[in-house]
């Protein structure tokens, strides 16, 4: 069979990986002379962590899916090496200690870590905090080299061809398939279409498949110079809790109630996410902004907050700043539909939504949608 799957984020990414794993052809066609980093906007996180529990069977089928491209792609940059979310208030402590204590800790990798226990997992954390939860299951890839990984083992295969610099204008089925035509006249016919329009929900994604519950989140983040250390561990702080339905619960509705953000945590929405690269510098993040139209240039009042949990709790002054961004993702708008699919036609699908979990279930939404359409 013959795809043409239209975006060349980390969506459509895999979903070629699933097309080219059975023994597809595909045509990837991608509107931006090179193609954005994998999901940059969660750091390159496989999270495990904080997912729902009707998530969780996915999310662990994609985290093993990681392992198994990592060690086919080792240009992912895939590593295995788990998060510590770092409590340091009574109220933080009573989620973490009921999520170490829950149903799922021993599927999820959770273990409560005095702080003693914590240094020795992560050394360089030197702050001050009264416990560290540990995920030993999450993990990390490289998100601005991923994406170049994955299409070079793809194109490798020889059943694999990807056009950047290329806007699809236009998605007609044939009866028997589909036709695309793009802004430079081309046309490209497939037995099916993919389309992954990232955080794009007008031009083709509306025509194709009208308005679909969805919502746009702007992100704010953030990179440091080399850290000068290893970060053995992905860190994230209490504020974690607030914002991931894994640790939803009376403990977190009491965290909620109880305990008060700063006034610019509560109004970015914002929780501290920190992974080091692999050239040593440290990605930080990251604010929530729901209310659109969104502004074009970056507030700093997230910046200093977030500077100044990361530093209590390296214990140190960050290195510089060496870059500053804003990014957008399509979020579903149902929780319990972590990806949308919707049928343009016998032959056209559009698949969208995944948020901010769009890097850490990428792989399993591209096996899902094969399996689904028998591919």
């Amino acid at each position: 069979m013959r795809l043409v799957i239209i975006g060349g984020g980390i969506l459509g990414t895999a979903h070629a990986m699933a097309a080219i794993r059975r023994g597809h052809e595909v045509v990837h066609l991608e509107r931006e002379l090179e193609a954005r980093g994998a999901s940059v906007r969660d750091f390159g996180s496989v999270r495990v962590s904080g997912r729902s529990a009707a998530e969780l069977d996915l999310v662990l089928r994609s985290r093993l899916l990681w392992e198994e491209i990592g060690g086919r792609v080792p240009g992912v940059g895939f590593r295995p090496a788990g998060s510590l979310i770092l409590v340091r208030t009574p109220e933080e402590l009573a989620v973490a200690e009921a999520a170490a204590a829950g149903p799922e800790a021993e599927v999820r990798g959770f273990e409560l870590l005095d702080p003693e226990t914590a240094r020795v997992v992560n050394p360089a954390l030197r702050g001050e905090f009264l416990a560290g939860l540990h995920c030993s299951t999450d993990a990390v890839v490289e998100p601005r080299q991923a994406l170049p990984a994955l299409r070079a083992y793809l194109t490798a295969t020889g059943r694999y061809t990807f056009h950047s610099g290329t806007e699809a204008r236009d998605v007609t089925d044939t009866g028997s398939g589909a036709r695309t035509r793009d802004d430079q006249g081309r046309v490209f016919d497939a037995d099916l279409v993919l389309v992954c329009p990232g955080a794009v929900r007008t031009g083709l994604t509306s025509e194709l498949a009208g308005a679909l519950p969805v919502r746009r989140v702007r992100m704010q983040m953030m990179q440091t110079a080399a850290l000068g250390e290893p970060l053995t561990t992905a860190v994230a702080d209490g504020d974690t809790f607030r914002y991931h339905p894994g640790f939803a619960g009376p403990e977190v509705e009491v965290l909620n109630r109880e305990q008060s953000q700063t006034a610019s945590a509560a109004e970015h929405r914002m929780q501290l996410l920190c992974v080091q690269r692999l050239h040593g510098g440290l990605t930080i993040g990251d604010s929530r902004e729901h209310a659109e139209p969104f502004a074009f240039d970056v507030d700093e009042a997230p910046y200093e907050h977030l500077t100044s949990v990361t530093e209590e709790l390296l214990g140190r002054k960050l290195p510089p700043v060496v870059r500053r961004w804003a990014g957008v993702y399509s979020q579903s708008m149902d929780p319990g539909v972590p990806v949308l699919r919707a049928r343009a036609d016998q032959h056209i699908l559009v698949i969208t939504g995944a948020g901010d979990h769009g890097l850490t279930l990428g792989p399993a939404f591209g096996e899902e949608t094969a399996d689904l359409l028998e591919l």
